[in-house]
């Protein structure tokens, strides 16, 4: 018999562990990551703790899965939507528990009066977002999700439908023409016209971080889901960043002095994350020095130029500058969080690098 318990965060952690085995490209956010993530007293996204739910399945003294159920009050009124999300869907290989869990999420979101749910959201469109379609065999990078094969046929047996495909993207460092990002005329040109990079150091990375949210906020505006991020969120999900950040490969754009665009990159912590099994031990300053002294992965968080400063090749020439700085930093890959099929400039852009595709992915689903 399988049973569904909410609100166990222990389990709700040790849920893929148990499932997909140390062998499977799987990594977890930190233990006290997630419960921060889900918890109304600290993440600024829910205004009572009433706003989500976390279920687990358990069956024979084993977890066999998990699942949350949110909304996200601003992305609704922003879209004129009336929908539900479930996010961290892991689950077994058994259409039981994925029935059990789905329906208990179904029903929080029916219960709030929503006639749609989709996901997996972990927890909005800007941090984990989708359901791994393809690329399994690749290790995710930080902020990019991973699940088994089997999950969209287990969403789909429950009427669960995929839609808005997206795909994960590769940079070899080693091997991209920086060079070919952007024609020397042009990059002369924004140079001439007064754009200048300014490093994002521990120093004013408290004011860079503002510039970049508004930068974010602006350059982002007419992207599918995005729903402009708050001075509280963007402080919240950048305090993790905050002491794995590599000032080397993170800078803001300037024209005159004022912010016109940004590049937030970061070390990939996935494979210190994996060693760690996502915890904090006796080995974890161990494992943070190892990580900090061999680090060979990056991850592009955003990247964004403002409106006023568009079509000019500013995007190509912060990627370029980016990447001129991550080789410089002995980075040898780089990742980025996931592009939609419909964002035709940034598939370009990455095409134009020389990246390849890595992981896809589809939101799933279904009328309530």
């Amino acid at each position: 018999m399988i049973e569904i318990r909410t609100g166990d965060m222990d389990a709700f952690f040790a849920a893929p562990f148990q499932i997909y085995g140390a062998r499977t490209p799987y990594v977890s956010p930190m233990l006290s990551d997630l419960k921060r993530f889900l918890s109304a007293k600290t993440n600024p996204l829910f205004d009572t703790a009433a706003d989500f739910a976390c279920f687990t399945a358990h069956e024979g003294g084993a977890v066999r899965g998990r699942i949350t159920a949110h909304v996200h009050r601003a992305s609704n009124a922003t879209f004129a939507l009336d929908r539900g999300y479930f996010g961290y869907f892991d689950c077994a290989d058994d259409e039981r528990v994925a029935a059990a869990l789905l329906e208990r999420a179904e029903g929080w979101a029916r219960a709030k009066g929503f006639r749609e749910i989709l996901g997996n959201f972990n927890l909005t469109a800007m941090q984990q977002v989708g359901v791994m379609t393809g690329g399994f065999e690749n290790a995710p990078y930080t902020d990019q999700v991973w699940g088994p094969p089997y999950l969209p046929r287990l969403l789909e047996s429950r009427g669960y439908a995929p839609c808005f495909p997206m795909t994960t993207f590769e940079i070899d460092i080693r091997t991209v023409a920086i060079d070919g990002l952007l024609a020397s005329a042009q990059m002369r040109a924004l140079f001439d016209d007064g754009f200048r990079f300014s490093p994002i150091r521990r120093a004013t990375l408290e004011r860079r971080l503002e510039d970049s949210r508004l930068i974010l906020n602006e350059s982002f505006a007419d992207n599918p889901m995005f729903v402009p991020v708050s001075r509280a969120e963007f402080e919240f999900q950048a305090k993790e960043m905050k002491w794995i950040m590599d000032p080397r490969i993170s800078a803001v754009a300037e024209k005159d002095g004022a912010p016109a665009g940004a590049v937030i990159a970061i070390p990939d912590v996935n494979p210190m994350l994996k060693a760690m099994g996502s915890r904090l031990g006796l080995t974890a300053p161990w494992h943070l020095l190892k990580h900090r002294l061999k680090r060979r992965r990056a991850v592009i968080i955003f990247q964004g130029v403002k409106p006023e400063h568009q079509g000019r090749g500013l995007n190509p020439l912060l990627l370029a500058h980016v990447l001129g700085e991550m080789r410089r930093a002995g980075y040898e890959t780089a990742g980025g969080t996931w592009i939609a099929d419909v964002n035709a400039a940034s598939l370009r852009q990455a095409e134009k690098a020389g990246a390849t595709p890595l992981h896809r992915l589809h939101l799933f689903g279904k009328t309530l």
